[in-house]
């Protein structure tokens, strides 16, 4: 139905299935920690994080790597933080990944060039909610308002502002641009505080469900010309829609755009390391599925592929050609 193979779901428990239940057994001799970096808790970033470590911790009397995940800023905080040598591990969008690799928006002049694909996973369409009260049924009708831009650090943020770039718009047009970080926003919409925020996030996500539940939020879709500029001269763009019926009191389709969910890591990560995180990940994938509705619709091939513009870690293009996936 979409053009990011993003299908309708139904929750099945999110919170219950991140499944970050990691067991004090005694330490390995060799044992090797990890760390994955996600972003809010409240968002699908997170639960992939979880997801992942909850498979590789399964086998860690084998293969001697314990995972841990971290909530954190978001797509550029964890390049950010892996360049550093901080994270080893971290969830970023598409967008992100490509302009760190090439040097391009939040990255200008300044490439990341030891950046590596692991791989992609689920759509992410960028979500904008409205306050009821506050009447919007476009995004242009939020000129002048209070809106949440996203923290600084976010990939949403560096989105956000390529939006607003192709608009002609700055931060100054709305009466507030705040900063709020993901977990923060739903509160804040409910309680009067902004009357709407920009998210990049997997669906369907206890963010956008708790706000719809709890104020009767309304989703706005986000299409005309600037939009289809972005997804034409974009790479790492799709069009995508939010099925009606979703989220409480918005029983129509969103349409939208938006990218993917990306796992990367670095090229001083050892092979072995990432060879041993994908290989959980996809040796036991129909169980990875089930760990979160938005995973419902993966396909091993296409997470090989799509959206990953960095070059693939050896240690995890070492698995996918011994699966036959890569030549």
């Amino acid at each position: 139905m979409l053009t990011l193979d993003f299908k309708r779901t139904s929750l099945l428990g999110a919170a219950a299935a991140i499944g970050l239940a990691v067991s004090a057994t005694p330490g390995l001799a060799q044992q090797k920690f990890v760390t994955i970096g996600t972003g809010g808790v409240t968002g699908v970033y997170y639960a992939v994080g979880g997801a992942i470590c909850r498979l590789v911790n399964k086998d860690r009397a084998k293969h001697g790597i314990r995972c841990s995940v971290e909530s954190t800023g978001g797509s550029a905080f964890n390049i950010n933080t892996i360049k550093a040598g901080e994270l080893d591990f971290g969830m970023a969008q598409s967008d992100i990944q490509f302009n760190a690799i090439k040097g391009e928006g939040g990255y200008k002049g300044q490439p990341y060039g030891d950046l590596r694909a692991v791989f992609s996973v689920h759509p992410e369409p960028f979500t904008v909610l409205a306050r009821k009260e506050a009447n919007i049924s476009k995004f242009e009708d939020f000129k002048g308002k209070r809106f949440n831009v996203g923290n600084p650090g976010s990939g949403t943020r560096g989105s956000m502002e390529e939006l607003l770039g192709a608009m002609g718009w700055k931060l100054s047009d709305f009466s507030l641009a705040s900063e709020l970080k993901a977990d923060e926003h739903g509160p804040a919409l409910c309680d009067n505080k902004i009357d709407g925020f920009f998210y990049a996030v997997g669906h369907p996500s206890a963010n956008i469900q708790d706000p719809t539940t709890t104020c009767g939020a309304k989703l706005v879709s986000l299409t005309g010309p600037a939009v289809d500029k972005l997804v034409k001269e974009k790479p790492y763009y799709a069009k995508a829609t939010i099925p009606g019926g979703m989220y409480s009191g918005n029983p129509n389709p969103t349409e939208t755009y938006g990218v993917l969910a990306t796992l990367v890591t670095s090229a001083k990560v050892p092979d072995a390391v990432v060879y041993e995180i994908v290989k959980a990940t996809f040796e036991n994938f129909d169980e990875f599925k089930k760990l979160h509705p938005a995973f419902a619709n993966l396909d091993p091939q296409k997470m090989v592929k799509d959206g990953n513009s960095a070059p693939l870690h050896p240690g995890a293009e070492k698995y996918y050609k011994e699966k036959g996936w890569l030549k």
